[in-house]
């Protein structure tokens, strides 16, 4: 079996998993069994195969062990109230003029501090899209926001799985890389508040429905006690805890708000951090369900076979060719527009964030280096092209299951103004930003 017609089958195989909604770690897997194949014809032992997989995978060991514990502060969040909170007092602050640009910044924030954009569209995001339609605001433009905001987060949260998946293949600080995350996204940030603050001004909301905010605080403690969990987040990253020690002492907090403040039981709340949060009542069951470790379990195989996958590529030799084009035109071109041309490229072909991420570093780690490029270059360069990217490309899982979730189309993404902004601004900032090291941009 020649590599090309394994990499049809392989390409197949991903397709059928987006078209039918089964899990990208079979098309994953049955790629290893191909390549395995091609491997053991090729004279390779079944350990030689292994060892090339595990060279990149066991960069990932670590990373799912994060991985769970974010899906435990999702439900937590939830069941203490934290995303009420931002919610209730998000909503409070709308008025008509600036409901996109709150739109936006409500969602920065929550991402921001939970650290997951499928978590944040399916809660604030499909509150705010209810808003927009009722309120007579255009969809799209209202999706762009959420989806900007949402991905604001995904990209340079300290509880980002995306923030710690580029951190482990790049064998990088998550800290460090997170300074980074901010000193190349002010710029961005700004510029887009600006914009959202325009397309505000040109669709104003007629009205806001409050009936939701009487729901949230029915069911909900709206004090300060639920924004605790959020606080620690975001101040004991700051004292440099490390981010599995942060993840465990926000989880306790929202643990204990969920019991003592919101009167849930010790074992429906630990039930909940496991399994994920269901409300008692209907309409929030709608908007606030989900979360909880087992969420996490399909993510961290996806990502644990996708690091197999890029390991047994990258060993038996599949992607020299590749590469050696790729280097050829990062010496002609730049570092980071190629990294964006093969992050675009493998978003396109695998439809999945994660991937973009293993397939990208491996064919740009040696350009890298050629050109005295650090490894946090590296990183900072896949955080402002892969990750967010992704939510551009229509087909991509990071892109259509939000916009699904928000019951928006296609054309949403024209008015995710920040994913366009993050590369474009930091492609023509990079010499300035990051010391001199870019070359031929």
């Amino acid at each position: 079996m020649s590599v090309l017609i394994a990499f049809g089958l392989f390409i197949a195989a991903m397709i059928a998993c987006v078209v039918t909604g089964a899990e990208m770690a079979l098309a994953l897997t049955f790629g290893i069994v191909l390549f395995c194949l091609i491997g053991l014809r090729r004279g390779h032992t079944l350990r030689a195969l292994w060892d090339m997989m595990w060279l990149e995978g066991r960069k990932l060991v670590g990373v799912l062990g994060i991985f769970m514990f974010i899906g435990a502060i999702t439900a937590l969040w939830r069941s203490c109230g934290t995303i009420a909170f931002f919610i209730w007092h998000g909503v409070q602050i709308i008025t008509p003029p600036l409901f996109v640009l709150v739109a936006f910044l409500l969602t920065c924030l929550l991402s921001y501090a939970l650290g997951t954009s499928f978590g944040v569209v399916g809660t604030a995001g499909i509150i705010l899209m209810a808003l927009a339609r009722s309120g007579g605001v255009d969809v799209m433009v209202t999706a762009g926001a959420v989806m900007s905001g949402a991905y604001f987060g995904d990209r340079c949260s300290p509880a980002s799985s995306s923030a710690s998946l580029v951190a482990a293949v790049t064998e990088t600080k998550l800290y460090d890389n997170l300074r980074n995350m901010l000193k190349t996204g002010w710029l961005p940030l700004v510029l887009s508040i600006g914009i959202y603050a325009w397309l505000s001004v040109k669709n104003p909301i007629q009205s806001v429905d409050e009936s939701l905010l009487t729901t949230l605080t029915e069911h909900f403690n709206i004090s300060l006690w639920p924004l605790l969990p959020a606080v620690l987040m975001l101040v004991l990253p700051l004292l440099r805890l490390p981010i599995r020690e942060t993840l465990i002492v926000s989880s306790a907090a929202a643990f204990g708000v969920s019991v003592f403040v919101q009167k849930m039981g010790a074992w429906e709340t630990l039930h909940a951090a496991l399994l994920g949060y269901t409300p008692q009542s209907e309409t929030l069951a709608q908007i606030l369900s989900g979360g909880g470790v087992v969420s996490m379990l399909q993510p961290s195989v996806a990502v644990m076979a996708t690091g197999l996958f890029a390991g047994l590529l990258s060993g038996m030799g599949v992607l020299d060719g590749i590469r050696a084009q790729v280097m050829h035109l990062a010496e002609k071109w730049g570092l980071f527009p190629v990294t964006v041309l093969t992050s675009v490229a493998a978003g396109m072909i695998f439809c999945n964030q994660s991937i973009m991420v293993m397939m990208s570093q491996p064919l740009m780690k040696r350009a890298y280096e050629q050109q005295g490029a650090s490894r946090e270059h590296l990183a900072v360069d896949l955080e402002n092209s892969a990750i967010v990217l992704a939510a551009v490309i229509p087909w991509n899982l990071a892109c259509s299951i939000p916009h699904q979730m928000l019951g928006a189309g296609p054309g949403a993404v024209p008015y995710t103004v920040l994913m366009f902004m993050i590369p474009l601004c930091h492609a023509l900032t990079l010499k300035w930003l990051m010391g001199g090291k870019e070359r031929n941009t």
